[in-house]
């Protein structure tokens, strides 16, 4: 007696080449899902220090071929304001906008500001060490591509105007933030 073992039949080249299309498909979606090389970051301090390791972070990442986001809300908006207005705001915005640095030049230190020796002692010892500025920072950031967004909720309850911003900056809200912190590999908040 004879047994003949069963054996399936074998794939057609058609088959096979629809399965490999299939499998492709499949993972251009997969790769869709990956983060890219990307860098996004949540500036929320407006103190200098902070600001310059977030400018440093950024600059380190985009030198390195990162594509970087810098979304500055709240207290971090003061790091890009070149000036103060007063006219036309309520005399709360008013109050907000007086109380606040009117620029990255007068931003505070997070630690031992002393009424703003830190800040100048700090200063002074970057240039003394040839750390690029908060100012040389930032134009490094804008050569280098790195996008600025200013909160759009954060400006209007602090009442900064757009003219009171440096020129060259996009404006959005969390949604915005979100775009480029779902697609990058690193999302930090300073």
């Amino acid at each position: 007696m004879t047994t003949s073992a069963s054996t399936s039949p074998q794939p057609t080249l058609a088959e096979l080449q629809q399965r490999v299309e299939q499998l492709q498909q499949q993972l251009e979606q997969l790769q869709k899902k990956l983060p890219e090389d990307r860098l996004t970051m949540v500036v929320f301090s407006g103190e200098l220090d902070r600001v310059l390791a977030a400018l440093i972070i950024a600059t380190g990442a985009a030198a390195m071929g990162q594509k970087v986001s810098m979304f500055f809300t709240f207290w971090g908006l003061n790091a890009l304001r070149q000036q103060k207005r007063l006219r036309g705001k309520p005399w709360t915005q008013k109050l907000m906008t007086l109380l606040s640095p009117a620029g990255p030049t007068q931003l505070p230190l997070s630690k031992m500001h002393f009424f703003g020796a830190g800040a100048a002692m700090l200063k002074s010892l970057m240039k003394q060490k040839n750390v690029s500025s908060l100012e040389e920072l930032f134009q490094l950031a804008r050569d280098l591509g790195v996008r600025m967004v200013a909160c759009e909720m954060s400006r209007d309850v602090m009442g900064i105007d757009e003219q009171e911003l440096v020129s060259g900056l996009e404006f959005g809200g969390v949604a915005t933030f979100l775009g480029d912190a779902l697609r990058s590999r690193a999302t930090l908040f300073i």
